[in-house]
């Protein structure tokens, strides 16, 4: 079996066999650090029998064999990460070989975040006299800058994507919403929000996640969300705006037997 740097353009159809056999989707986080990885596909002769993909050069991201050679898993996960001297996975609990593998090696392992779908439960979120809920405008800009910071980099690109939403009562800002379109999954995208800190603990960002959530529902796209894993405010106000949890990405050291007896 030999292991080959690629493009995830050219193992795309294995990709796609990828997310077709995950129990439940993960967010735009974990999707950015696998699309900025390195694709590797492994083959047997001329078939494709697997990939993995590795973030700067020391994360595994991604590592999936296909089920008629999945015997040989065990084996190829602990080669590519001796010969790719892997330091650190990044392991969502809804891809079920990729966990098993790693528990299997009994490494270090942390929780990093939640992952979040839609309930399909309708919950109610009215504005009220004088709210809006829209797509963010140029006019907005300087507001939004003033009242959220460095949350992120460039407010005028998510603006000119139609991403970011505005929450506003009157001529207060609210908070802003967010639709990330996934690059991955077709009609998927990861929502979040933002509230300004003066209408904290309102429900201000309940209503917003709410909104998105209608929004997507609308325009056939499947809300996604995820929040870390000890920011216990931004887990409850998912909750509240319908979303549910039952995955988790894990952030797991790697430790072979060779760095267990120097430890020891």
């Amino acid at each position: 079996m030999k292991m080959k740097e690629c493009t995830i353009a050219e193992i795309q159809h294995l990709v796609t066999e990828y997310l077709e056999g995950l129990s439940s989707p993960f967010d735009s986080f974990l999707e950015d650090h696998i699309l900025s990885s390195t694709f590797y596909r492994i083959q047997t002769g001329s078939d494709d029998i697997g990939y993995f993909a590795i973030h700067d050069k020391e994360r595994l991201t991604q590592f999936y064999i296909r089920r008629a050679y999945q015997s040989h898993a065990q084996q190829l996960f602990l080669q590519v990460i001796e010969r790719r001297s892997v330091k650190h996975l990044f392991v969502p609990t809804c891809d079920e070989l990729f966990v098993s593998l790693a528990v299997d090696q009994d490494f270090a392992m942390k929780k990093q975040a939640y992952f979040f779908q839609d309930s399909l439960v309708g919950i109610s979120a009215r504005l009220g006299d004088g709210e809006l809920f829209r797509l963010a405008a140029q006019d907005d800009l300087q507001q939004i800058q003033q009242v959220c910071g460095d949350f992120l980099d460039d407010y005028e690109s998510w603006m000119a994507r139609g991403a970011l939403f505005v929450y506003c009562r009157n001529a207060d800002l609210l908070g802003i919403g967010l639709v990330e379109m996934s690059k991955m999954v077709d009609k998927q995208a990861s929502i979040g929000m933002f509230t300004n800190d003066t209408f904290r603990k309102q429900g201000v960002g309940k209503t917003i996640i709410v909104q998105l959530r209608d929004w997507c529902n609308q325009n056939g796209i499947t809300p996604v969300s995820g929040c870390w894993y000890y920011n216990e405010a931004s887990r409850r106000t998912l909750e509240s705006g319908g979303m549910v949890t039952r995955t988790r990405l894990l952030n797991i050291e790697v430790t072979l037997e060779k760095d267990k007896t120097v430890a020891e």
